[in-house]
Parts: structure tokens; sequence; C-alpha cells
């Protein structure tokens, strides 16, 4: 694509919170933009799920709110075909002044746990399954979204209901186009179990590939939304009495020789599948940050309601936490379903393939895998509530193997200055923020 034959196009960046931070530019800086012509405050990326700077935060008075430059991810150019005046996007990360990433910016975070797989001669391949709920916000309450056809509400759930695909077909039609014009790998699409619920399975590809492509996903689907009359959103919890939207990640690992290094050719996996899942669960934990980091996000945390809460694993088990899924032993993979749909992809890839790692690097053995229903069994929970959550991320020695300082710093200043801010909201208010920044 000839960025240069567009009279603009926009950069763009991922904050702390998912969301994309970046600048509108005219065609002609098509040329300039690895020569570091891109610059913007650092403290962009810190920025709270409101938009606004980090209270005491270092990035800002204490450097002077000093700039970096944005230089391209290597994802190319894209366009956005929600956008009535074609303008590309090209997707970038944050650098210091002299050429070193900045260590908060999420997308490097994921790269440095990658590197340290590359440095074993491994490479992670990695899929998401994401949920979102389409709703009507157009009242001061939120509400299902409503039939095309008949325009009242959406009153039942439709479990992989073929009804409800032809009822949303030309919204879902356009977004399959859609996908395929920006490279996404779109794959299923089935009617989930909420009102208005669907899923998406984004199909395996390289890690870092399926985690822009996640972030990418994300944008498009929301602004996509808004053409055809209503909302899509990936909040945690849209409705306090339905499903919950999650993020499910599937990811494995292969060698130089093109061979899955969790694959023993039975369906058990290898001893590097098993330490791996020690780590995973080793860390799940203080982890919670990363799969529930908003307050709307422990609305869906809860036991029996179809998002694993206990720190376990299984074979073909969907109410573990961590499943290892049948099929053929070549592609045999670990499925990490704690995450909601609120989260931001590089954090939550970074966090959980930096925890597998450490199983492996520490040679970890797994507890039993459970029988049966996690939810009837003794188990360690996740932090039952927000404010835990930011306390044991700081601390947690295991994530410190995982994440630099500094991000981690930032994160927690982060979620401390939203604790505050929502504690003084009216709960019912809380969805008017997030329907459409998570």
């Amino acid at each position: 694509m000839d960025l240069s034959t567009f009279q603009t196009f926009r950069v763009g960046a991922c904050d702390l919170n998912g969301r994309m931070r970046g600048k509108r530019v005219p065609g002609d800086y098509a040329g300039k933009l690895d020569k570091g012509a891109i610059r913007m405050p650092i403290s962009a990326l810190n920025l709270d799920i409101f938009g606004a700077d980090i209270e005491d935060s270092p990035l800002v008075f204490e450097t002077g709110d000093a700039d970096g430059i944005l230089l391209p991810t290597g994802r190319g150019a894209l366009p956005l075909p929600w956008l009535e005046t074609e303008q590309p996007l090209v997707p970038m990360a944050m650098y210091h002044e002299d050429g070193r990433p900045f260590e908060g910016d999420p997308r490097h975070a994921l790269d440095a746990v990658l590197a340290r797989y590359a440095k074993r001669g491994w490479r992670v391949v990695a899929a998401t399954e994401l949920e979102f709920t389409l709703v009507d916000d157009s009242d001061d309450t939120l509400s299902p979204v409503k039939n095309p056809l008949t325009g009242r509400e959406i009153g039942s759930e439709e479990i992989l209901s073929m009804a409800q695909l032809d009822l949303f077909d030309p919204f879902l039609s356009e977004l399959y186009e859609a996908c395929a014009a920006m490279d996404i790998p779109a794959q299923t699409m089935t009617s989930e179990s909420g009102v208005g619920q669907f899923e998406i399975t984004l199909n395996h590809q390289d890690a870092m590939r399926a985690a822009d492509d996640t972030w990418l996903f994300k944008r498009l689907i929301r602004n996509l939304a808004r053409t055809h009359g209503f909302a899509a959103t990936f909040m945690a919890k849209p409705f306090a009495d339905d499903a919950g939207n999650g993020m499910h990640l599937h990811f494995s690992v292969w060698d130089e020789d093109g061979k899955n290094v969790f694959d023993n050719g039975e369906e058990e996996g290898t001893p590097l599948l098993k330490q791996a899942v020690a780590g995973c669960i080793a860390a799940m934990r203080e982890s919670t940050l990363l799969f529930a980091p908003h307050a709307n996000s422990y609305d869906r945390l809860v036991p029996g309601a179809h998002a694993p809460t206990g720190v376990a694993w299984a074979y073909e088990n969907r109410t573990a936490a961590i499943r290892v899924p049948g099929g053929s032993p070549k592609a045999r993979r670990i499925e990490h379903r704690v995450a909601g749909g609120d989260t931001n992809p590089y954090l939550t890839f970074a966090g959980v393939m930096g925890a597998a790692l450490t199983g492996i690097e520490d040679a970890l053995e797994p507890p039993e895998p459970i029988t049966g229903n996690a939810y009837d069994l003794n188990l360690l929970q996740l932090c039952e509530d927000w404010e835990s959550a930011i306390d044991m991320f700081e601390t947690a020695p295991i994530l410190a193997r995982v994440f630099e300082p500094m991000l981690i710093q930032n994160l927690v200043m982060t979620k401390r200055q939203e604790l505050a801010l929502f504690a003084e909201m009216d709960p019912a208010e809380h969805w008017k923020v997030y329907l459409e920044t998570v």
C-alpha cells in the first residue's frame, strides 16, 4: 500500500489498557515512518481508562513529559473499513530517543517474552477465541440489542443458533469482509450463551501476529457495529444476570525442525507441556489483574457462571482454567481460559506465555489434572476483588521474571487511580466508561 497517495493516514500504538493512541498525519510522512518522524509523549501509553494522565507518574512531570519515537511494528499498513474516507492505519510501537524499546509498551513486553523462547530455538503459535456482545446503548440503561427484523429486544440466549446468525447476517458478513481486507484470519463464528453474544475464532499463527490481530479486531468490530446501528462490546459482564465475555488463548511451541514440543504422539503430551502448564498454574492467582483488569471484570468471575475461577488444569474439560484440548497430537496445545474479553491482548499473551516458559525453565511439576466439575472442587481461587489483584500483581516474584519493573509500576499506578475513580461513581454508570474502551 502506497501511503503517499493518501491525503492522510493514521499511526497508533497500544497503551496499557489496550486502547489505541496515536495521530493522523499527512501522506508525505509515508517515507519518514522508520526514521523517527512520529514523536509522541511516552506518557501517552500510560493513561487511565478515561484517557487521563496518571497522577504522580514519573513519565509526566518528573521527566518533563518527554517524547518517545513511534516506529512501525512490521504489521504493515491496514485499511480501516468502517471509515467513510479512506485512511489506512500503520500500527506502531514506542521507543526511547536513543532507540531502546520503551519498557512500558505492552507490545514490547510480549516481544521480550517471545525472544526468550527464540533463544531456545522455539517459536510460539497462538490463536484466540473472542466473545463479544451486541447491545443497545441508546438510552441511559444498557439494553439487549434489538432484533433487526422486528425492532424488539433480543429476549433470550440462543446457543449455537443458526437463526441468530441469520438475523445479524448483514453485519457478520461485512465483518468477515473487513477482516479479509485487514488480513485478520477470522475463522468460525457462533452464537453464544449470552443474549446477543457471539464468539469468533482467529486462526493459529505466529504469537505476535495473533496478538496484533486480536488487538486490531477489537477495534474493528466496535467501529463496524456502529455503522449498523448498535454497539459491540468486550466488557467482561455487560449484563449482571447474563453470560460474560471471555478471551480464550490457545498456544503451542514449535522447534527449529517444525515439531510441536508439546506433542509426544499421545493424549497426555510431553514433559514440556506439563512444565508449561505448571508455570501457568503457579502464576495464575498472582496474574489475576492481567485477566481481570477492570472494575466490571470481577462481575464475570463468579463460580459456576462459565468463567473459570479456580486454579486448576484438565484434559478436555471446559470448567478448568487451563484445558488441554483433544484431537490430533500434532496440534497438542494449551488453552488458557481465564481472561476476560476486556483484557489487553499483549499483556495477557506475555503473562501467560511468560509463566509457561518459567515453568519450563524451572522444570516445575503441575498438580494432578482435575476431573469433573471444577466449580465443585476445593481449589485455590483467583483474586476475589480488584484491589487485591492490584496488590498481588505488584509484588509477585514470578511476574517480575516476565515484565519490566517499569511496566509493573505503571500498570499498578494506573489501576489504583482507576480503582479510586470508580469508587466515586455509581456502579450503574460504569458501563458508560467501559462499553467501547475495553
